[in-house]
C-alpha cells in the first residue's frame, strides 16, 4: 500500500468536527433514552448522515484520489468503505463513529508531525534575511543572496550573523548554541571564522564574507537535515513494503469472511458482513506507516537541536550497532590550535633566519601547524619572503627556492629524510615538530603543543559506557604524540606517522573483520577516504572541511567530540520507540483482528483501537523527544 498519508485533510474538517461531534453525541442520548423523536428510520438515517457528512467528505475525496492515482488500498479508501458498509447494515453510530475516531486521530497524527517538522524548520530562524554591508564608508541594508564574498558586514550586539565570514578586528564573543548545541558562548580572534546562525554577546562584530549565502555553514546544515527527512531507515522502507502486502491480503480475507455464510450454505448473514467491516476497518496500518517514519523524522530534528546532523534515518539505525570507533587525532580529539612551544635553530643560525625561512614555505599552507607557526612569525614583525618551484608532498610538507637562491624544506622529519638531509639526534622524537633545511643541510626545527580537546577523554569514556569494545586514534603526527594522546584520553588502540593511505588501511582492516560494525570521525580534507569507507563516518565541524562534511554520514556541528556517544544514544532512543511501536501496533492489531473475524468486537471498537495505538504510538514518539538529552 502507498502511504502517502496526505495530511490536508486534517487542517480543511477542523472547524466542522465540532459539528459532527455534537450531532454524533445527540443521536446516541436520542437512541439511549428511547424517545419517538427516532421513530422514523428515515429522519434517524438523516441526523447520522449529518453527523457523518462534515468528517466522511474529506476523507472520501481524498481516498478518491489516491483510487484515480492507481492506490486502490489507501486508508482512506479502508475508512470509507468500512463507513459506507455500516450504513448499509443500519448501524448508523458507528458508522459515524468510525470517521469521527479516524478525523480526531489524524487530527493528533498532524499535530504531532508538525512539530517534529518546527523542531527542523526552526533552524531556518537562524538565518536574517537582510545584512549590513560596508559600501563607500556608509552601511547598506542587503539581502543576504545577494551579498558578494569579500563583503565587510557589520553585526550589531545580539544581531545574528547572516554569512560564514572572518573576524577581521577586535576579538569578540559569540554564541553558537542554536547551531551546535553548546551552551557556552566562545571568543573569537581576528582571523577565526564565524558562521551563519551564530548571535553577537559582546561589541559589534565586523566580518569579511567568506561564503555566498547558499553556501553557508547554516545552509548547508539546512539542505542536510531535508534530504535526511527523504532518506529512510530499513525499518521505514520494511514498514512500506510491509503495508504494500498486508493491506491487499486483509481486504481478501474480509471479503471472505463477508462470504463465508454463502460458502457454506448458511445463506446470507449480516453478522458476516458487519464481521467483515470490522476486521477491514481495523486493518488500516496508520499506527505503523505514522508513528515509524514519525520517530525517525523526531530524532532527526531532536538531534539537529543538538547540533549532530544525521544524514538519514537508515545511519540513526547505523550508529546503535558501532563497536569499534576511531578518532583522527588534531583537531578532533585535540582542539587544533597549536601553540609554539620552543624554537631550535641548528648552531650557527638565529630564531630569526629559521622563523623567516620556514615562514615563506608555511604561508602558502592551510595545515594547523603552519598557520600557528605563521601567525607567531607574523606576531614578531616577519614577512614572507617570494617562493619559486614550490612543491608540496602529501603528508610531509613543502620544498622551494628562496630569493637568494636557496632551496628550503619545511615539513616533518621523513621529509628532510626522503630527501637525505642528516638529523640531528636531539630532535626530540616526542614532539609535534616542523623541520627546516637549507640547501641540503638541516636548519632547525620549531616544537609545538597541542592540547586535548575538555571532553576528548568523556568521549571515550561515554563510548565504552555504551558498549564500544574498540576505540582507535589514528594520526598523521609522530607516534610518540598519538600514544601519549591515546593515552590520556583512555584509547585501546594508536597509530601515528600515517599518512591518508595508512589510516585508510587500518579502518579498512576493521571495516573487514565479519559482524563488526565501524565508525571513523575526522575533520579535514585527508579524512574524506576514511569518512567514505566506514560503516558510519562523523565530521567533526560544520564550518570544517566541505570535503569531510559531504562524504560523512553524520556531521558535529562544534568541536565536541562526546557528541559521537550521543549521538549513539539518540540512535537508540529511536531504535526502542520504533521496536515499542511495531509490537503495539502489531500485537493490537492481531487481538482485534482474531475478534473481528468472530464477531465479537463491534465496528466503532475496531476503529478506536486502531486510532487509539495510532495516537498511543504518536505519544512514544513526542516522549522520545523528552527522554533525549
Amino acid at each position: 500500500m502507498s502511504h502517502h498519508h496526505h495530511h490536508s485533510h486534517g487542517g480543511s474538517v477542523r472547524p466542522f468536527v465540532l459539528v459532527s461531534v455534537l450531532l454524533f453525541a445527540a443521536g446516541l442520548l436520542l437512541d439511549a433514552a428511547g424517545t419517538h423523536f427516532f421513530s422514523d428510520t428515515r429522519l434517524r438515517l438523516l441526523w447520522y448522515v449529518a453527523a457523518w457528512l462534515p468528517v466522511a467528505a474529506p476523507v472520501a475525496r481524498q481516498g478518491w484520489r489516491e483510487l484515480r492515482s492507481g492506490t486502490p488500498f489507501s486508508e482512506f479508501t479502508l475508512m470509507s468503505v468500512a463507513s459506507a458498509g455500516a450504513f448499509a447494515i443500519g448501524e448508523f453510530p458507528e458508522a459515524v463513529a468510525v470517521m469521527l475516531f479516524y478525523t480526531v486521530g489524524e487530527a493528533f497524527q498532524d499535530r504531532a508531525a508538525g512539530r517534529a517538522r518546527r523542531d527542523i524548520s526552526a533552524l531556518t530562524d537562524l538565518r536574517p534575511d537582510k545584512a549590513a554591508v560596508e559600501r563607500d564608508g556608509t552601511v547598506v541594508f542587503l539581502p543576504t543572496e545577494t551579498v558578494a564574498v569579500g563583503s565587510v558586514v557589520r553585526v550589531p550586539v545580539g544581531g545574528r550573523v547572516a554569512l560564514d565570514g572572518i573576524v577581521l578586528e577586535a576579538p569578540a564573543v559569540i554564541d553558537t548554541a542554536a547551531l551546535t548545541g553548546e551552551s557556552l558562548p566562545r571568543r573569537v580572534e581576528p582571523g577565526d571564522e564565524v558562521p551563519a546562525g551564530s548571535v553577537v554577546c559582546e561589541a559589534e562584530l565586523r566580518l569579511r564574507v567568506t561564503r555566498p549565502g547558499s553556501d553557508s555553514a547554516l545552509s548547508r546544515i539546512l539542505r542536510l537535515v531535508a534530504d535526511a527527512a527523504e532518506r529512510k531507515a530499513p525499518a521505514e522502507v520494511f514498514i512500506r513494503r510491509f503495508a504494500r502486502v498486508y493491506t491487499p491480503t486483509v481486504i481478501v480475507l474480509a471479503v471472505l469472511i463477508a462470504l463465508w455464510p454463502l460458502m457454506t450454505a448458511d445463506g446470507w448473514s449480516p453478522a458476516a458482513l458487519k464481521a467483515a467491516l470490522v476486521f477491514l476497518a481495523v486493518s488500516c496500518p496508520c499506527a505503523l506507516v505514522v508513528s515509524v517514519p514519525l520517530a525517525y523524522f523526531s530524532g532527526i530534528g531532536v538531534a539537529a537541536r543538538h547540533g549532530i546532523l544525521f544524514k538519514g534515518g537508515s545511519y540513526l539505525d547505523a550508529v546503535t550497532r558501532l563497536d569499534t570507533v576511531a578518532f583522527d587525532k588534531t583537531g578532533t580529539l585535540t582542539d587544533g590550535t597549536f601553540r609554539i612551544d620552543r624554537i631550535c635553530p641548528a648552531s650557527g643560525r638565529s630564531e630569526e633566519e629559521l622563523l623567516q625561512a620556514l615562514l615563506s614555505l608555511e604561508v602558502r599552507s592551510t595545515h594547523p601547524l603552519a598557520r600557528a607557526l605563521t601567525a607567531y612569525a607574523w606576531a614578531r614583525g616577519l614577512r614572507p619572503a617570494a617562493v619559486t618551484q614550490l612543491q608540496e608532498t602529501a603528508g610531509l610538507g613543502l620544498g622551494g627556492m628562496l630569493p637568494a637562491g636557496h632551496r628550503v624544506l619545511a615539513g616533518n622529519m621523513r621529509l628532510l629524510r626522503t630527501e637525505g638531509v642528516q638529523l640531528p639526534a636531539d630532535v626530540e622524537a616526542e614532539a609535534t615538530v616542523i623541520c627546516c633545511a637549507v640547501d641540503g643541510e638541516y636548519a632547525g626545527c620549531v616544537l609545538f603543543a597541542d592540547q586535548p580537546r575538555t571532553d576528548a577523554a568523556r568521549a571515550v569514556t561515554e563510548l565504552k559506557a555504551l558498549g564500544t569494545e574498540r576505540v582507535a586514534v589514528l594520526s598523521g603526527d609522530r607516534a610518540a604524540c598519538v600514544e601519549r594522546l591515546a593515552r590520556q584520553v583512555g584509547a585501546d588502540e594508536w597509530y601515528g606517522d600515517l599518512l591518508p593511505e595508512g589510516k585508510l588501511e587500518h579502518v579498512s582492516r576493521y571495516v573487514a573483520e565479519p559482524g563488526r560494525r565501524t565508525a571513523f570521525v575526522g575533520d579535514g580534507i585527508n579524512d574524506a577516504p576514511v569518512l567514505a569507507l566506514s560503516h558510519v563516518g562523523f565530521a567533526m565541524g560544520g564550518v570544517g572541511a566541505d570535503a569531510a562534511v559531504e562524504t560523512a554520514d553524520v556531521v558535529i556541528q562544534g568541536d565536541s567530540p562526546s557528541k559521537v556517544a550521543q549521538a549513539v544514544r539518540i540512535g537508540r532512543a529511536v531504535r526502542r520507540t520504533v521496536r515499542l511501536n511495531i509490537l503495539l501496533a502489531l500485537g493490537s492489531k492481531l487481538a482485534v483482528l482474531v475478534l473481528g473475524a468472530a464477531g465479537m468486537a463491534p465496528l466503532w471498537l475496531a476503529v478506536l483501537a486502531d486510532t487509539g495505538v495510532a495516537l498511543l504510538c504518536v505519544a512514544n514518539v513526542f516522549l522520545l523527544t523528552r527522554r533525549i538529552k
